[in-house]
């Protein structure tokens, strides 16, 4: 069994803490689904202020 990559638990946590502003241990605690839910709604928010056409395919991948 392999878990999840360390970077990427990393880019999800910086995502994170960059626009909510949430500290590093709050975010740690979440599962990763969590994380990773919380930083799909953080990009929902940035395109829809950027006015951005929705992609179905476009899920947030931070590698």
């Amino acid at each position: 069994m392999t878990g999840y990559p360390v970077e990427r638990i990393y880019e999800e946590v910086a995502f994170i803490a960059y626009y909510f502003h949430w500290p590093q241990d709050q975010i740690m605690l979440m599962e990763h689904r969590e994380r990773k839910k919380w930083c799909e709604e953080i990009s929902n928010i940035n395109r829809k202020l950027n006015e951005e056409p929705e992609n179905e395919f476009d899920v947030f991948d931070p590698r």
